[in-house]
């Protein structure tokens, strides 16, 4: 699989796009040319120059170091949600959809319930609810879209359970132990890579829903969808506030969705 998605353009240029955005969070403290929360009324909307190479905002704060920092808020959400996610999810679908029985129509009556919400409208008011804090925003997004992986790994398992292999495994004395991790799961595997990688993109994509709408982080927050909320008053005056957040939560999102779909057509073409 790793030469076929070097080989794959799109697949290729969806990395790059990652690396580029974990780069910038990782090395935020040592790429930003200055403090990301130094205000300097003295120097509001400062045109790009040698030490503020995206000019300042309203208040005199470098611009690029504040998105070099939204970079380390978003990604440093993101991905432990993601991996909290991946192993819930996983864990709790590949128990009850291979146990089968009550256990798995009991997952599946629960997994409708919460289904019949939009996970954003969940997650805001569990935020806005608990108020700010990394914890608050990590419980909102976990509470909210667990089910929406939950319920597509169920079916993988479901997929997989029912295969000659799986009944020829039980005939020959396997335990269910062996199985899961020696059967069911490495065969889903590739299925949930894809599945999560786009997923990041939304979960990206709620963050910045939060600190648009000012909940879950503090007041002044070097956060992307701050940045964007803050820079909607000035829209008239100093537009390029706006473009610069945009560009930066466009570019994250596509390029795991970019790599992604790709994984997904690679898989396709390995099944065909």
């Amino acid at each position: 699989m790793y030469k076929s998605i070097l080989r794959n353009p799109q697949a290729v240029v969806g990395i790059i796009m990652i690396l580029i955005v974990l780069t910038a969070a990782i090395f935020a403290p040592n790429l930003a040319p200055n403090d990301p929360n130094e205000v300097d009324i003295y120097n509001t909307f400062a045109k790009p120059n040698r030490g503020y190479p995206l000019g300042t905002d309203e208040m005199g704060r470098c611009i690029l170091s504040r998105l070099l920092s939204g970079a380390s808020h978003s990604m440093g959400i993101a991905i432990p949600a993601l991996l909290i996610l991946t192993v819930f999810s996983t864990a709790l679908s590949v128990t009850c959809a291979y146990a089968g029985g009550l256990l798995d129509k009991v997952f599946n009556i629960v997994c409708n319930i919460f289904m019949a919400f939009p996970p954003i409208l969940v997650a805001v008011t569990l935020v806005g609810s608990l108020g700010n804090g990394y914890w608050n925003i990590m419980f909102s997004l976990l509470f909210s879209m667990w089910v929406w992986y939950a319920r597509v790994i169920r079916t993988y398992v479901l997929q997989e359970k029912g295969k000659d292999y799986i009944v020829a495994c039980r005939v020959s004395g396997c335990n269910n132990r062996k199985i899961l991790t020696r059967h069911i799961l490495p065969n889903i595997l590739p299925h949930l890579l894809v599945y999560f990688s786009t997923g990041i993109a939304s979960i990206i994509l709620t963050i910045s829903i939060f600190a648009y709408l000012g909940l879950g982080f503090a007041t002044g927050t070097a956060e992307w969808g701050s940045m964007f909320s803050t820079a909607a008053s000035h829209l008239q005056t100093h537009p390029v506030l706006l473009v610069y957040p945009g560009i930066c939560i466009i570019f994250t999102a596509a390029g795991f969705n970019l790599f992604g779909e790709a994984l997904r057509d690679i898989l396709s073409r390995e099944e065909a």
